[in-house]
């Protein structure tokens, strides 16, 4: 064979292992928030979007480290790392989460950067590639069960362990960013009532919340009336019949426990600064100039845009820094002024085909662990893409939650790049065997 065939057999490999659509996908998010947060800093840091001195240039800096990151996930390290690493990355990251609560400076009530002289690091971020590798690592072993009350304890002290931990840093965008884990246990044979059961906890806390709490009683034991004759239509086993009823009742007990718990959860659990956001996004109270001033200026901005955009470097509320963190948490809102709608639909459908084509890759892995952490990087890019544009837009409260790729920052750019290419390096694997 000469070396013509040879180097012919390489490049055809490589383009059937690699799915090159979804690094694409990846660079064109990256260039954006480039580009973006340059926009949203130029008026106040006048400089070239190279400066190193200013965000964009800092960025650009961490954009460099990413593709050497990237480079050497999918190409230098093995596949097979991934799946030895998972318990000890894992313990590793939880660790940092806890001392990070200790030894961390107070930044606006958060307590999660480690500061390594110019360089600032959360844990946090990380710990999103962690848990999804523990999570492919628990439930592809033989014999897993979710089913299994072992199982199921197991897979969720994986999930809820860090979960709490963050939430102990007072990083509420960071920990409920693990909810989106639920669609990854869908998938692996959890139950579809489970899905149900916390839409109908989101409902009942909004209700007692906005209303009072015999209206949320009412329509709790009008849920569970129709979801136990759901149940038991044409089933005609006793058995069957007693094991619905009793869930039910165990259902609704919960439901009640959480209808009375609503107050002390809302008062005594969330922060101030979280209560008035939630009542301001509820409608409980007005306060334009205070705690929903943030979100009242990033719609004005959205809305400014029109269908095309004020032009690059155009945006009124941009150039002047009427939104607060705009390079970062709501930098969706530069897209929108400069860019338009059109922009934005570019942006949001970027990302439904990158979440797309993660998910058919991980449909066509034979191995459990490749696909159930390919599900893990979709359920992540999804909660950050859903909250943080639902926050800009005014349809969740404003909790710190970077947009993937899109927002300044280092730890998270560097994290996410990670989360995506791991899965790259493990599906080119997967795929040389096809």
């Amino acid at each position: 064979m000469g070396y013509g065939s040879v180097r012919t057999s390489y490049d055809r490999g490589l383009k059937q292992t690699v799915d090159w659509r979804l690094i694409g996908c990846y660079l064109a998010l990256v260039l954006i928030g480039w580009v973006n947060i340059y926009a949203s800093i130029h008026s106040t840091e006048p400089s070239s979007i190279f400066d190193l001195g200013s965000r964009s240039g800092k960025q650009f800096l961490w954009i460099c480290i990413s593709l050497v990151v990237d480079f050497l996930v999918l190409f230098v390290l093995t596949a097979r790392f991934w799946e030895v690493i998972p318990a000890a990355s894992y313990l590793l990251v939880l660790f940092l989460l806890v001392l990070v609560i200790f030894v961390s400076k107070d930044v606006k009530g958060s307590h999660s950067w480690f500061e390594l002289g110019p360089v600032k690091f959360q844990p946090a971020e990380i710990s999103k590639i962690t848990t999804s590798l523990m999570l492919a690592l628990v439930m592809s072993r033989q014999g897993f069960r979710l089913s299994s009350a072992k199982d199921f304890l197991t897979v969720a002290a994986v999930i809820g362990i860090p979960m709490l931990a963050i939430l102990g840093e007072s990083e509420t965008g960071s920990a409920l960013v693990y909810v989106g884990y639920i669609f990854v246990l869908y998938r692996e044979g959890l139950s579809g009532w489970w899905l149900a059961f916390l839409g109908i906890a989101i409902l009942l806390f909004i209700l007692t919340l906005t209303t009072t709490w015999w209206i949320s009683l009412i329509v709790l034991g009008l849920l569970a009336a129709a979801c136990t004759l759901y149940c038991l239509h044409g089933s005609r086993s006793r058995n069957y019949r007693r094991r619905i009823i009793f869930r039910a009742l165990l259902a609704f007990a919960a439901g009640v426990v959480l209808i009375f718990a609503t107050d002390f959860i809302f008062n005594n659990v969330l922060q101030d600064h979280q209560r008035k956001r939630i009542e301001v996004l509820l409608g409980l109270k007005e306060d334009p100039s205070g705690v929903g001033y943030n979100v009242r200026q990033s719609m004005i901005a959205i809305g400014s845009g029109g269908l095309f955009g004020k032009g690059f470097l155009s945006g009124t509320q941009t150039s002047f820094g009427f939104v607060p963190e705009q390079s970062t948490d709501f930098i969706f809102c530069t897209i929108g002024e400069e860019w338009g709608f059109v922009g934005c639909l570019v942006v949001i459908l970027l990302y439904v085909y990158m979440i797309y084509r993660i998910i058919q890759d991980a449909e066509r892995c034979r191995g459990a662990f490749t696909r159930i952490y390919g599900y893990c990087v979709a359920a992540c890019m999804f909660m950050h893409l859903f909250i943080n544009i639902g926050m800009t837009i005014g349809l969740m409260p404003v909790i710190g939650i970077p947009l993937p790729m899109i927002s300044y920052g280092g730890s998270s750019l560097l994290a996410f790049s990670l989360l995506v290419f791991i899965f790259l390096a493990l599906h080119r694997q997967e795929c040389k065997y096809f």
